[in-house]
């Protein structure tokens, strides 16, 4: 298991006993807040390591005087980044934006629901910052219950007419990925990962996609690695990237 992987999966056992689908919305939403707040912490402090050192959100103490996540000026107004790397002389340089369907909708039996509006959050987030910041890497997590995987099925293990949440996601979300170009879209992520999460406390796992490929799973420790690189093409008159971290030139 990669370092990065680790991290991940000690975050989502720091979140306790995810509460049951049909439990109290407050019990719900507060799990929830805390598995987000639990993710962005460890992507943090995994990118200090490779580098960014003033990568927020962090424990108090551990950056500066704050170690909340960072509020951002964007093209439409300030934007709270749930990851992200800044600095004095260029602004914002990587930020990712990490979003969650943990639960399934109790009259549907799917995690289809919210997914719509995930990804609605997520491009008003990548349009903001964009517009502010065209050279700034930004990247997507969407994490989806495991069960996402398998919600096309019924209780008896026929197949329902529709595709599983999983399925559905790429189709809808490929669209905005694979920015290229600072001048590329706005509303684009230069990189975009469905990321399976089962959150069970005692044995949790993860698998992660490309949002442009359903099929293929992928390494976190190399996914990680080429956002650096990219971070490090963006900005090679202040940053080398290669080898998996950054390097301030």
């Amino acid at each position: 298991m990669s370092r990065f992987e680790d991290r991940l999966l000690a975050a989502v056992k720091a979140a306790g006993l995810k509460p049951a689908d049909n439990g109290a919305q407050g019990d719900k939403k507060n799990w929830n807040q805390r598995l987000s707040d639990n993710l962005a912490l460890a992507i943090a402090a995994e990118l200090r390591d490779l580098g960014m050192d003033r990568a927020l959100p962090a424990e108090p103490g551990q950056v500066g005087l704050s170690g909340a996540e960072r509020r951002l000026s964007g093209g439409i107004g300030a934007k709270k980044v749930d990851v992200s790397w800044a600095t004095e002389d260029s602004g914002l340089i990587f930020a990712i934006s990490i979003k969650t369907i943990m639960f399934r909708d109790n009259s549907t039996g799917n995690f289809q629901k919210n997914l719509t509006n995930r990804r609605g959050d997520m491009l008003i987030e990548s349009v903001t910052l964009h517009r502010r910041f065209p050279y700034a890497v930004l990247a997507a997590f969407l994490f989806l219950d495991a069960g996402a995987a398998t919600d096309d099925l019924n209780p008896d293990g026929s197949a329902k007419k529709r595709k599983s949440t999983f399925r559905n996601a790429f189709p809808r979300l490929r669209l905005f990925t694979g920015r290229d170009d600072p001048a590329g879209r706005e509303e684009q992520f230069e990189k975009f990962y469905v990321l399976l999460l089962d959150s069970n406390p005692f044995a949790p796992s993860i698998r992660a996609f490309e949002v442009n490929n359903g099929e293929k799973e992928i390494d976190l420790d190399e996914a990680l690695s080429e956002m650096i690189t990219l971070v490090g093409e963006r900005n090679f008159d202040l940053y080398d990237g290669t080898d998996g971290r950054i390097t301030k030139l």
